[in-house]
């Protein structure tokens, strides 16, 4: 059976079809029916196949486009936007949460060397006057699309050979018995500087999220601040919220 005719709207229902539309295509995609970069059916495709006016199909893709879910390539038509969903409860790396999701992990490497820490960062990490850290900055991408920048410093006993991480800072701390167990995080809105968005290729002053990460090893020492700035359009944080005392009666 053609996929895409399970997206039919109902015309019986009081919802707008464009509407029916976009919902079913929004949950096929959530569903994995198509890709991170794959082509979306276009409005044409959509209109013949379902029966609807080209109108209709138009609104519908326009509602994903809103959300963020798709974007249009000129001239060749549209494709499904990669985007994270990232879950605020759970302590993983960016590689660890791309693999996840389904998307190749990669990074572009702009710096790594070691370096004297600013006064902030003798401060978090706890260090001396004398210590040195070892600093990271590095695009990250997903499919080879760059979804954010990321920021690292460690102290350089942690990690004194800062060019001997492959993708995943997370899993060569592992590696070597010292990882991240324990981190906070803070995030907040910020506009992209003229640098950050010629790297993330948007255009200056778009809204970016910054993620700062503040980690932690199992004897509660803070080796690890990182800021992450993601790219707004393509990046989510998701967290499950409870209510103590409704859980509280539900347990037996």
């Amino acid at each position: 059976m053609n996929p895409i005719l399970a997206l039919r709207p109902d015309d019986k229902q009081s919802t707008p079809l464009y509407l029916q539309l976009a919902r079913k295509l929004e949950a096929a995609i959530h569903a994995g029916q198509w890709t991170s970069e794959q082509a979306l059916p276009s409005e044409r495709v959509l209109s013949e196949q379902l029966g609807l006016s080209r109108v209709t199909a138009r609104k519908a893709l326009q509602v994903l486009f809103a959300q963020g879910l798709i974007r249009r390539n000129q001239g060749s038509g549209t494709y499904i936007s990669p985007r994270l969903e990232q879950p605020l409860s759970r302590l993983s790396g960016f590689s660890e949460m791309l693999r996840l999701k389904g998307f190749v992990p990669s990074s572009q490497w702009l710096e790594r060397e070691i370096t004297q820490p600013t006064h902030e960062e003798l401060i978090r990490l706890g260090l001396s006057p004398a210590d040195k850290v070892a600093r990271l900055k590095r695009l990250r991408k997903a499919d080879d699309t760059v979804m954010a920048i990321e920021m690292t410093t460690l102290p350089a006993s942690v990690l004194p050979q800062p060019q001997a991480i492959g993708h995943s800072l997370y899993e060569y701390l592992e590696g070597i018995g010292k990882p991240v167990v324990r981190a906070l995080q803070h995030i907040q809105a910020i506009n992209a500087s003229d640098e950050f968005a010629r790297l993330v290729g948007i255009a200056p002053g778009t809204a970016m999220l910054l993620m700062t990460r503040v980690g932690y090893s199992a004897d509660n020492t803070p080796i690890e601040i990182t800021d992450t700035y993601c790219r707004n359009d393509y990046y989510d944080f998701v967290a499950e919220l409870r209510r103590d005392d409704y859980c509280a009666e539900l347990r037996p």
